[in-house]
């Protein structure tokens, strides 16, 4: 069993009789039949995957990767003493069993290609490494002793896009090696800010259309100010239309679009057409069923409330062909379109690739019972699926399909993996259904969480992930909508990767790192329309530690915060981009908000453009900055820095620092505030400073905007060189 754990789901070391245990401790059930489970009854004739090391070829130029850029965990560290290395460093596999390094790489194009290693290894012997692809179990690795940094270079099968390469450490490897950087054949570069993405979005207010164009707004309740860039397109007449040209091939679309809502509050499906080059495709469904509540927070479902809000939503269509670049692509109200007007904020086009194939050794919950497509709950099937995979010691299979499920499933040292997230689909019923980790060694990839949720209760309705994952975790190429959450993270999670992630329309957090959480990273994700912050890190009771959101794009969260650090330990928000924040919002809000552990190491935000961020706050009738500072429960007195960040036309102040207490080492460098918005007195003011302390700022420039500053008698103001324009 041991040579099985080596090189499929599980971690060397752990052992047959630990996963059977388990399998009874911790089923989702309580008592399980072996006869029902049907572990007897399912027999792989597949031999599992392949040990063997993958082909061996010479090395070849192409883009590289950096691996002091990777995630580490499990004990892998970075380094900057070992001679010879290329950019800022090197990351190191120590010898622990659980030390492991992943890559993001993105390919340009699927299939076989050159990928080389650039490593060094002095202890005197070959050194061996697991390599998984995308999460996959992909044969072993193999590093010679040198003297120096080397190349070595292997035949590999990825995907095209965002994809991962996991080095994770060997039984038989006792000594460490360095990876200074990986290198694809076929690799491009990855976004400087921001998610790198599969698909290309096109704004409607900068397409052709023949129908009305809204005004820009950002006040809360109007159509507009929930939309992507503040301006959305309205067809009303028929014949109405907006037209986008693609840039590239694509066979499938997403449409962010809004039509209204029923008397009763439950919504309709209505259709819109879809041409080609003035040719129908086909008629494409649109709904109000997961959109528009009203009333107060937490809002409800009933129109009578009044106050609507949540105007927008997605839905998705692959075309069954292939456009070629330069397509005039027309969503049109024609006769077959029978709502009162249709508001167009957005596509993105995508050319989806055939689906992922069944890793060897896993097992389908087709198997246990589980039909496509059916409409039929395969809660059952599936917790059966995952039981015998546990006790198999390999992985659960998703196929292609929509798998309805009416609760959650429980997982820990298993792999569930599906053909990728335009096939694979889990789809909740009632509010309920998702994943929920409760221990180490959790993979959940390549597939769709399609919530039911419809109004916001916290109460009853599920996360699509959450819980404790512990340590040796990923989550990869996951696309969610419509439930409570995208992913809550509980107590003990520790060293856990999320790459990938597409979070649309949750009625709550897009993301939120929740107490005692150590060592995890949210990076290339894509989070839009949430109900509360989009990315938040919440140290209530215990800190969340050495955490960061790294090359993330954020849309119009309607309530909350583009990014929350609220208390915690040397936490980080690297290189992302967020857009178009609503109400009671900031860009990125940093503080002891929410009573949580004080801050304490080095906060950091880097790298990050804030694009039309800010809001206003109604139940305190305040403006909240881009860039939002606030001592609430505790004085913060740890570091705060903030570094290449660039804030354009910000609703508000584009800096907010507040409230009272004593808020200082808080350093602004290199920032560019580039407009401000004339909304009332914030209006008059790029900065303010509400508390008392002091803050350090260097090469701050202010353009196009209000360019005064409002400094309280308690604060003080250190001014370094090179500020501008205020």
């Amino acid at each position: 069993m041991d040579k099985l754990c080596t090189y499929g789901v599980f971690r060397c070391g752990q052992s047959f009789i630990h996963s059977l245990s388990y399998l009874f401790a911790n089923s989702d059930s309580g008592n399980i039949n072996l006869d029902t489970v049907g572990l007897t009854q399912v027999t792989s004739t597949d031999p599992g995957p392949d040990p063997s090391e993958p082909p061996v070829v010479n090395p070849v130029d192409g883009n590289y990767y950096e691996a002091e850029n990777a995630f580490l965990s499990g004990g892998a560290y970075l380094s900057t003493s070992i001679l010879g290395y290329q950019g800022t460093g090197v990351a190191v596999q120590s010898a622990q069993i659980s030390s492991r390094i992943i890559t993001t790489v993105n390919a340009a194009q699927s299939g076989a290609q050159t990928v080389t290693f650039r490593y060094q290894n002095n202890t005197g012997s070959t050194q061996h490494a697991n390599l998984l692809i995308d999460g996959i179990a992909a044969g072993e690795l193999t590093f010679e002793s040198t003297t120096g940094f080397t190349d070595k270079a292997y035949s590999l099968n990825l995907k095209k896009g965002i994809g991962t390469l996991t080095l994770a450490q060997h039984s038989s490897s006792t000594g460490e090696y360095a990876i200074d950087n990986i290198t694809l054949e076929q690799g491009a570069q990855l976004q400087a800010r921001g998610a790198t993405t599969p698909y290309i979005a096109y704004e409607a207010e900068q397409g052709v259309t023949n129908a009305q164009v809204m005004a820009p707004s950002r006040v809360f309740h109007e159509v507009a100010a929930e939309a992507s860039g503040r301006q959305a397109v309205r067809l009303a007449n028929y014949g109405d239309y907006v037209e986008f040209t693609l840039n590239e091939p694509a066979n499938a679309f997403v449409l962010r679009s809004s039509i209204p809502d029923t008397a009763s509050g439950s919504g309709e499906i209505q259709t819109l057409g879809v041409y080609a080059n003035g040719v129908k495709l086909g008629d494409h469904q649109v709904s109000s069923l997961f959109s528009w509540v009203y009333g107060s927070y937490p809002y409800g479902n009933n129109p009578s409330q009044g106050s609507p809000q949540r105007y927008f939503d997605g839905s998705r269509m692959m075309l069954g062909q292939t456009l070629p670049a330069g397509t005039i692509l027309r969503f049109e109200k024609d006769a077959n379109a029978s709502s009162q007007h249709y508001d167009i904020d957005l596509i993105e086009t995508e050319l989806v690739e055939a689906p992922r194939s069944k890793p060897a050794g896993f097992v389908s919950i087709e198997d246990f019972g589980a039909v496509a497509n059916d409409g039929i709950d395969d809660l059952t099937a599936i917790r059966n699926t995952i039981n015998s995979a546990k006790y198999q010691g390999t992985g659960v299979w998703i196929p292609a399909g929509r798998f309805i499920v009416s609760d959650r499933f429980n997982l820990a040292d298993v792999a569930v993996i599906g053909a990728g997230p335009w096939y694979s689909v889990i789809a909740g019923l009632n509010g309920k259904g998702g994943f929920y980790a409760t221990g180490d060694n959790v993979t959940i990839a390549h597939l769709m969480i399609d919530g039911d949720v419809r109004y916001r209760d916290d109460a009853a309705f599920h996360a699509a992930l959450e819980g404790n994952f512990g340590t040796g975790s990923l989550l990869q190429n996951i696309w969610i909508e419509h439930t409570k959450v995208g992913l809550w993270g509980s107590a003990g999670t520790d060293g856990l990767l999320a790459v990938g992630l597409r979070i649309r329309n949750t009625f709550a957090d897009g993301v939120n790192l929740h107490t005692d959480i150590k060592d995890t990273h949210i990076t290339q994700s894509m989070i839009r329309n949430t109900g509360d912050d989009a990315l938040a890190m919440w140290s209530s009771g215990s800190p969340v530690t050495r955490s960061a959101f790294i090359n993330n794009t954020v849309q119009v969260p309607l309530l909350g915060n583009g990014a929350g650090i609220y208390g915690g330990t040397d936490n980080a928000i690297l290189n992302n981009f967020f857009a178009d924040t609503l109400t009671g919002s900031a860009g990125v809000a940093i503080g002891t908000r929410f009573n949580p552990t004080p801050l304490a190491g080095t906060t950091r935000v880097e790298n990050t453009t804030l694009l039309r961020t800010g809001g206003y706050e109604p139940n305190w009738q305040s403006q909240l900055g881009a860039i939002w500072v606030y001592a609430d429960s505790a004085d913060i007195t740890a570091p705060i820095e903030v570094n290449n960040v660039d804030i354009i036309d910000s609703t508000h102040q584009a800096i907010l620092v507040s409230w009272q207490k004593r808020v200082e080492n808080l350093l602004f460098k290199n920032v560019n505030i580039n407009g401000v918005q004339a909304n009332g007195s914030a209006g008059d003011f790029s900065m303010e400073f509400q508390a008392q302390g002091e803050a350090y700022l260097e090469n701050v420039t202010v353009t196009n905007g209000a360019n005064g500053v409002n400094i309280w008698p308690t604060y003080n103001l250190i001014l370094g060189p090179d500020n501008s324009g205020f």
